[in-house]
């Protein structure tokens, strides 16, 4: 379905049956997106590994949208280029150089 593959920026909710834990991933992965997941569960375990696999920018557990300044926020493939926020989100905007002296 569209509205499984495409980023769609509104109050959408899509609830989709599954066999276990890699389907669940290969059903998460399989779009061109990934700026946010939400994953639902009892089991905290669980939560580790999914958000470990599932190609998202931002991955959110019993809990969807909050975000906060000091973590960074962007997604994974066409959901964005970079990080906004913290660190990260500053790192583009600053030039490194490395000096070595010999005194």
């Amino acid at each position: 379905m569209k509205v499984v593959r495409e980023e769609i920026f509104g109050p959408v909710l899509v609830v989709e049956k599954f066999r276990s834990f890699d389907e669940v991933v290969t059903l998460a992965n399989a779009t061109a997106f990934g700026l946010g997941a939400g994953i639902y569960t009892e089991n905290a375990s669980t939560a580790h590994r999914a958000a470990k696999v599932i190609k998202a920018g931002n991955v959110w557990v019993n809990c969807y949208g909050f975000t906060d300044k000091t973590m960074p926020f962007g997604g994974y493939k066409q959901s964005g280029w970079g990080r906004e926020g913290s660190y990260e989100g500053m790192d583009a905007f600053l030039e490194k150089k490395s000096v070595y002296m010999r005194l």
